[in-house]
């Protein structure tokens, strides 16, 4: 097995093609789940806020070392993915985020969620591009108290040039490994916020458990989170619960396979496997991948890859790099309310097929 670098799995993965599968599922029913959450949410930030009084100087430890906040900050920028999505579900305007470099972006370069959040908060985005490099000069201007990026994979270089400007929150401990509930506590502690942070990802986590009740077909099914290219299936990249998808996958009930997890080194998101050792999988009951009909068709057609489980059965949740489940399957506290019913959705009936 071979590792590969998020840069250069990133520069990969832009290949995959964006044909609009999922597109026909529809928003709505997202929208309205969206909006309920964020109204159960204001009521639990609130309540949090008020039976607990913050104390300065705040210390968060993290990959280079450790981070000290004097006072609550008011400028706040939010860079890398996700991370936006904290403060504007904590009712805050950041002064500054990052652009989304993948899925269905507005012309804010804002993925629905964020967009969304912004809305809700009556507050128009200022929003930079770092897909080539951070954008020094372009943060500086915010003036923030405070940069948040507790998912991100920056160098200690980047993050000593960020922390130059203001302090900066880099990720725990592994680049690009930080959970969706980490990433929203360990932001909210950043702004003062720690206990409405808690308060938020134990309501989500809440939301999820009743959500599961409705698709029964999920529980227990074992599932990976594979990248693949129909055009080379020589190789494929299978993602290790170090990364968030596939962490997401088994915080709704899905265990990872057996032969997933003896992957895992502790240290890579995610890994190379040659075709030839494709039998070595067998005991994955459902594939999450990028692509579109034309990857399922090339894996049951190839000798190798078609003696796993899941592709035998047709169990392959395939999703569209221009659909918003593709963007939401790395979770954010905000993308997770928004497309929890269409995800749930789509891996239950792939799940029925699962045996």
């Amino acid at each position: 097995m071979r590792k590969i670098s998020r840069r250069n799995f990133l520069l990969t993965a832009g290949v995959v093609s964006a044909a609009a599968l999922l597109a026909a599922c529809g928003n709505s029913a997202s929208a309205v789940s969206s909006e309920s959450a964020s109204e159960s949410t204001a009521s639990s930030v609130e309540s949090a806020a008020s039976n607990e009084a913050v104390e300065y100087p705040i210390t968060i430890q993290h990959a280079y070392g450790e981070t000290v906040i004097e006072e609550k900050p008011e400028s706040i920028v939010a860079i890398a993915w996700g991370n936006p999505d904290v403060p504007l579900a904590l009712g805050v305007v950041p002064t500054g985020v990052s652009k989304a470099n993948f899925g269905p972006v507005n012309e804010d370069g804002l993925l629905p969620w964020t967009a969304a959040g912004f809305e809700k908060l009556g507050a128009s985005p200022n929003v930079f591009s770092d897909t080539d490099g951070w954008d020094y000069e372009a943060i500086s201007d915010c003036a923030p108290d405070v940069i948040l990026a507790a998912y991100s994979g920056f160098s200690e270089e980047e993050y000593d040039m960020l922390s130059q400007i203001a302090p900066t929150v880099a990720y725990p401990s592994v680049a690009w490994s930080t959970t969706w509930r980490e990433e929203t506590i360990v932001d909210a502690t950043a702004m003062g916020m720690k206990s409405e942070g808690e308060a938020l990802v134990a309501e989500t986590d809440a939301m999820i458990q009743k959500k599961l009740a409705e698709y029964p077909a999920i529980e227990g099914k074992k599932a990976a989170f594979f990248w693949l290219s129909a055009s080379d299936l020589s190789t494929f990249y299978i993602y290790t619960t170090l990364d968030p998808r596939a962490a997401f996958l088994t915080d709704l009930g899905m265990p990872l396979p057996d032969s997933v997890a003896a992957l895992d080194n502790g240290k890579d998101f995610a890994l190379t496997v040659s075709a030839e050792n494709a039998n070595q999988f067998s005991d994955v009951e459902i594939i999450i991948t990028y692509g579109t009909d034309e990857l399922l068709t090339a894996l049951q057609a190839d000798p190798l890859l078609s003696e796993i489980s899941a592709v035998k059965n047709g169990a392959v949740v395939l999703l569209d790099s221009s659909d918003d489940l593709a963007a939401s399957s790395t979770p954010s506290i905000l993308s997770i309310p928004y497309t929890i019913d269409r995800y749930l959705e789509v891996l239950n009936a792939v799940a029925e097929k699962a045996v």
